[in-house]
């Protein structure tokens, strides 16, 4: 029996109050990771209490200023998660904030619940973001490396971006991050919410599947501000329709101290790493004004 119903969020079905987008570890089922989406109008402000979680402010759209323990972060922000990168802030655990902006804009909140609190509120410059093209020919994706091991430092929280040309398909082959196997694998939650380039009629699909032990079964259609949650499970492919560049957020934490991202590849189909050393990667990357650092 298919779980697309369950763990698909189509755009609005998940709006709550002040957020386009609300998913906390209580509303998905889980212990750790979640996602919030606010719009602000031009003027418009919002309060935020990261309470027993830490907190990105990652524009989607437009800029802010991030108040917080008497530091403002002004974000310059950007036009589109296709146009550029986007320069962020941080806030930790038992935090106010005070989230502002003039012009108005779009704003993820990716959070990840943690008992740990050694990192202060800081910003985020956008050229220290790394940006990485994965895969080659079909399989060919472009990676800003927002918020993960190595790149900026958190408690529990990992967050990055992928970008796909039309065509194309990402997270793939499939793999599982849902099993703690130290230097193999890392039990994490995983959050995907998409954006579709052009006129609003674009579309993708997000594959998730299990194993007999531990079943999931997810085929869904995706749209613009639609999210899926990946509790678990081999999750891939991402695809792009043709002719609609694909834009997805990578929100991830667990219960693991050691904040590591390592996956495995289902091994039915691990072998098509192997046939990118033969392949380009797609001309079309980077996409215009994300360039490779």
């Amino acid at each position: 029996m298919s779980d697309t119903n369950k763990y698909h969020l189509p755009n609005g079905t998940s709006a709550d109050g002040p957020y386009d987008l609300l998913v906390t570890p209580e509303s998905a089922g889980w212990g750790h990771s979640g996602l919030r989406i606010l719009t602000l109008k031009p003027g418009e402000a919002h309060a935020l209490s990261t309470q027993d979680s830490e907190f990105l402010v990652l524009p989607l759209t437009g800029s802010c200023t991030v108040t917080t323990d008497g530091s403002a972060f002004e974000l310059a922000g950007r036009t589109g998660v296709f146009a550029a990168i986007t320069d962020f802030a941080y806030l930790p655990r038992a935090s106010e904030a005070l989230i502002s902006s003039a012009s108005g804009g779009r704003f993820a909140l990716p959070s990840a619940r943690t008992q740990q609190g050694g990192h202060s509120a800081r910003y985020g410059r956008k050229e220290d973001v790394p940006v990485e093209l994965r895969g080659a020919g079909a399989c060919s994706r472009q990676v800003n490396n927002y918020c993960l091991p190595g790149t900026f430092e958190a408690e529990q929280l990992l967050v990055c971006e992928v970008l796909t040309p039309g065509g194309n398909w990402s997270s793939y082959p499939p793999h599982k991050h849902d099993t703690t196997r130290p230097g193999i694998e890392s039990e994490l939650e995983e959050i995907y919410y998409f954006e579709v380039a052009g006129d609003g009629n674009g579309f993708a699909y997000q594959r998730v599947y299990g194993t007999a032990e531990r079943p999931i079964d997810v085929l869904a259609e995706v749209r613009s501000g639609d999210t899926v949650l990946i509790p678990h499970g081999w999750h891939g492919p991402s695809i792009a329709a043709p002719g609609y560049d694909l834009y997805y957020l990578n929100v991830m934490a667990g219960p693991g101290q050691d904040r590591a991202w390592l996956i495995c590849d289902d091994p039915a189909h691990g072998w098509v790493r192997d046939t990118w050393q033969a392949q380009d990667v797609d001309d079309r990357l980077p996409f215009e004004g994300l360039t490779q650092r």
